[in-house]
């Protein structure tokens, strides 16, 4: 079994190795460091390693970083001196991590799952515990932790039907993997069945809730956005859609929808934050065929852009969440079209705002199965009803103002789970760190 595995993922690396490099080229930083995907690590971070122990906590990509350090961050007001090596598997997702890790932590390319490429980063990191944020189960890694003695967590879990069918593939060695969990805290009921129907422990797969509910307004947020739309030359009666981690198609849709709209609000203006910032050129080149100003946000300087936009095109990573604080509506991306699974709609939601979604949802069932019995999320089903529940909104600000507080006021009552989840990982680790 394991050795049909391991050919098998061989013979998928190979195959996907040109994805690797078009990424390399495409992505630039994605190229760095390179040889750590295959355990190798330079000497001086190697003696980094071996100075202290440390706790590995891996995050694929953003959206997962973003809970790693959020965990990393509640876990050290209980541990003050824990460390932590944190890994990931794409190059923004380091980029997060190395703009906003502690001193003390550091940020490493996750190793290929390949039995050679485990064992060099288990002897260098020589881990405590091996926490994985959300999931992203691999055998040959799980199974080294396990022969090692390396507790397994998985926290703020979930299990889509599309990952469940995945692990399904590997036959008889999905439920040998998920023997490999010691601790797996899930973020819905639906989760935990699947989790259960893959062959996890039950007393191991307990419900939580999403970490994702455990974040604040920041107050400076919408301060900054419009600072930055001053620049872009737009007056304090600007109404601003906002549409966050956009995929291909949705960007031109919700230019669509505001060039019909400003017929009727003038003042209506488009931010535009795609979920890679790399796609900017395509993506100003849609807007250009639509028919709409675009100024893209990398060229604003310190003085105010002489011809004021339509669009303003967020081609920087980190400054999402200071424009949803400044939006009047917000659509939350990779929802509308190719059953991409969705956005986290959270991040918006802390600031009160109206919120639009696809139907895509994937990602987030239990989030999701949250705001809509709370009436707190706008899902639409093409780019019509886009166009039309954004007119709707922009036409009614006492629904505007609804609809965000059920939002705000939700997320207000799930938040907690984080520090559930660091009670329930330092009483595993029973001891200081």
């Amino acid at each position: 079994m394991w050795i049909a595995y391991n050919i098998l993922f061989a013979i998928g690396f190979v195959l996907m190795l040109p994805r690797f490099l078009l990424r390399m080229r495409r992505r630039g930083g994605y190229r760095d460091r390179f040889a750590q995907r295959f355990g190798r690590y330079e000497p001086a971070l190697r003696a980094q390693l071996a100075a202290s122990p440390r706790l590995w906590i891996h995050a694929v990509s953003v959206g997962e970083m973003y809970v790693a350090l959020q965990f990393i961050e509640s876990f050290r007001l209980q541990e003050p001196g824990a460390r932590f090596v944190i890994t990931t598997v794409t190059s923004t997702g380091r980029a997060l991590a190395l703009a906003k890790a502690n001193a003390a932590d550091l940020v490493l390319y996750f190793p290929l799952d390949f039995p050679l490429f485990v064992t060099r980063a288990l002897n260098a990191i020589q881990p405590r515990m091996l926490i994985l944020t959300e999931g992203e189960l691999w055998p040959n890694i799980l199974r080294q932790c396990r022969t090692r003695g390396i507790p397994v967590v998985v926290i703020n879990g979930r299990m889509t039907e599309k990952s469940a069918r995945g692990y399904t593939l590997l036959g008889p060695l999905s439920r040998v993997v998920m023997g490999y969990l010691d601790s797996v805290f899930v973020q819905s009921v639906a989760d935990r069945r699947r989790y259960l129907a893959l062959g996890a422990d039950p007393a191991r797969v307990e419900v939580l809730g999403s970490v994702k509910y455990d974040i604040e307004a920041d107050p400076d947020a919408a301060r900054r956005a419009e600072c930055v739309f001053k620049q872009a030359g737009w007056g304090p009666g600007a109404q601003i859609l906002l549409g966050g981690s956009t995929w291909p198609g949705e960007e031109g849709a919700l230019a669509e929808t505001v060039k019909r709209l400003r017929v009727n609000h003038p003042e209506l203006r488009l931010v535009l934050v795609p979920r890679h910032a790399e796609r900017a050129k395509a993506v100003a080149e849609e807007l250009d065929r639509v028919g709409l100003r675009v100024l893209r946000r990398s060229t604003l300087g310190d003085s105010v852009a002489a011809s004021p936009p339509e669009v303003l095109l967020v081609d920087t990573t980190g400054e999402l969440k200071s424009f949803y604080a400044a939006a009047h509506v917000v659509f939350v991306g990779k929802s509308l079209f190719g059953n991409r699974g969705g956005q986290n709609f959270i991040e918006p939601a802390v600031f009160g705002k109206p919120i639009l979604v696809g139907p895509h949802l994937e990602n987030f069932p239990g989030v999701a199965e949250d705001f809509f019995e709370a009436g707190a999320l706008l899902q639409i089903v093409d780019a019509d009803t886009l166009s039309n529940q954004v007119g709707r909104l922009l036409r009614d600000p006492v629904a505007r103002t609804d609809l965000g507080r059920r939002a705000f006021d939700l997320v207000t009552r799930r938040r907690g789970v984080m520090n559930t989840t660091v009670a329930r990982l330092r009483a595993q680790l029973k001891g200081p760190v």
